[in-house]
């Protein structure tokens, strides 16, 4: 990837640009704006470790009184003594050596401002972007440690929106494919039951229309989640591939089953190896 990957988010979306970065496990900042507005994140070895932006991100303070941590007084008194400071002191810092809070309280916080940051990106549709490799504005003490991947799920399931779909999936008869992590890059990621049960019928050989009247959910929401997966990059277009089978092998392999049905007709297992193939399988599907 470019050292100095740069652009348009009308021609790179926002997903796209999060994938370049998390596949090819660069670390930096990625600087985004749109109008007099300035997001900064912070990535390491691919994954998000912090962001900020003072017009996107949700108020550190505000996040910590809605969870009663802290009261209404905390919180004005510690953003008091941060005026007077004249910002040299972070807003945590000060209410932790308060004790208003501890760093676990902190980190929590932490993470669900930039997750928040994060999803309220995803839905900018104009803005530029610059990727700043191996450089960071500030130093964190309190660093979060997120999944580009599972970033883009969430934020994508809080978009109800066709116009996403029809762009994402402009063609219906296109074959898609279960892609694989890049730059031996292991991702995290956690799926919905019902985004696994359609990424299932992705196999290379199904076009999505074929997918949309497998699934058992509703065409439009089968699509929506197909739009998901490829834009967090779980999916790819490929190819369709062709089927491998022939007359000879189907014979081959009605063969080899009716030998094998013979072979334990023939010879009945023993009481003590039922309950081991038992055990065995039960153990698999726990």
């Amino acid at each position: 990837m470019d050292l100095d990957l740069q652009g348009r988010i009308e021609r790179f979306t926002l997903p796209e640009i999060l994938q370049l970065i998390a596949a090819g496990r660069k670390s930096g900042t990625l600087g985004i704006q749109k109008d007099d507005s300035i997001v900064m994140v912070y990535f390491r070895d691919g994954n998000v470790v912090y962001g900020y932006g003072p017009r996107q991100t949700f108020h550190l303070g505000q996040l910590l009184k809605e969870r009663g941590v802290i009261s209404d007084q905390q919180l004005q008194e510690a953003v008091s003594l941060q005026a007077k400071s004249e910002n040299s002191k972070r807003l945590g810092e000060i209410m932790i050596s308060r004790s208003y809070i501890d760093r676990a309280d902190l980190q929590q916080v932490v993470t669900q401002q930039v997750e928040e940051l994060l999803y309220g990106l995803l839905s900018w549709q104009s803005g530029s972007f610059k990727f700043y490799e191996n450089q960071f504005p500030t130093e964190e003490e309190i660093t979060v440690d997120l999944s580009v991947e599972n970033v883009i799920l969430e934020g994508l399931r809080r978009v109800d929106e066709m116009n996403m779909v029809r762009e994402t999936l402009p063609d219906l008869e296109a074959v898609y494919t279960i892609s694989a992590s890049q730059a031996g890059r292991t991702r995290d990621v956690t799926l919905k039951a019902e985004e696994w049960n359609v990424m299932a019928l992705v196999d290379g050989r199904r076009s999505l229309d074929e997918v949309c009247k497998l699934s058992s959910l509703e065409r439009e929401e089968t699509l929506k989640l197909l739009a998901h997966l490829k834009l967090a990059g779980i999916i790819t277009r490929t190819e369709r591939k062709k089927e491998t089978s022939s007359p000879e092998l189907e014979k081959m392999a009605n063969r080899l089953a009716g030998l094998f049905e013979d072979y334990l007709t023939a010879r009945p297992r023993p009481h003590t190896v039922n309950r081991a193939v038992t055990s065995t399988f039960v153990g698999e599907a726990d």
